[in-house]
């Protein structure tokens, strides 16, 4: 739970730092600005919300990792991904935008802290813990966080990137996904970047990962 506080209070701070300007910049998510990205965030942060007010009294049938899994690439055919760009560019000007995240992103994070991890709750029709939902998100916030400032100009000041830890972690919820471990001589941002398709892998990258290469990317839902 400690994990999630720092990653989402590190995403928050990044995207409070981002100039009104760069919201029309492109994020690290196919087809989406920055402005469209912190709309997901809002979403995202109500779902933790709706989550932790859900309980459940059955056992649980996921956690940490398993919520997780490997799906099929985004057809762009979702309803809601539809949504997300209008409902962006509604918010007019990227302070309210700004301001609604940090709103229910505070909230969110008082939730979590509040919350007891032993506690059951159900979301996307499954049963896990408060604690292993929470885990759950780091790897949200975490690819996010790398998709938020991939293409941010970084000449006066480089943008903030996630949590050394919360890298780590998302790195060994990715690999334990796939059943396999990336090269150790990737680093774990470039782990997450290449495994999930966010950047092409180098011809040396291609020659370390082998037949895993052939696996990627590894589109995570």
């Amino acid at each position: 739970m400690d994990l999630f506080s720092r990653s989402w209070t590190a995403l928050r701070t990044a995207v409070a730092e981002v100039p009104d300007e760069d919201f029309e910049r492109p994020s690290g998510c196919t087809g989406r600005l920055v402005r469209d990205l912190v709309c997901h965030l809002v979403i995202g942060a109500q779902d933790v919300l709706i989550t932790l007010v859900t309980p459940a009294d059955s056992e649980p049938t996921v956690d940490a990792v398993t919520y997780w899994g490997i799906v099929e690439p985004p057809t762009g055919e979702d309803p809601l991904e539809a949504l997300i760009p209008r409902l962006a560019a509604a918010y007019g000007e990227p302070r309210w935008l700004k301001f609604h995240l940090d709103d229910v992103g505070s909230a969110a994070g008082r939730a979590a802290q509040l919350a007891d991890p032993a506690a059951r709750v159900s979301t996307r029709d499954e049963v896990l813990t408060v604690g292993d939902f929470l885990s759950a998100y780091v790897l949200e916030w975490t690819l996010h966080h790398l998709d938020l400032i991939a293409h941010l100009p970084s000449a006066a000041k480089p943008p903030a990137e996630p949590p050394a830890e919360a890298l780590a972690a998302v790195r060994a919820t990715l690999e334990t996904i796939a059943g396999t471990s990336f090269p150790a001589s990737f680093s774990d941002k470039d782990a997450l970047l290449v495994g999930t398709g966010r950047r092409t892998p180098t011809d040396g990258e291609k020659a370390a990962l082998g037949g895993f290469s052939a696996r990627l990317p590894l589109v995570i839902g």
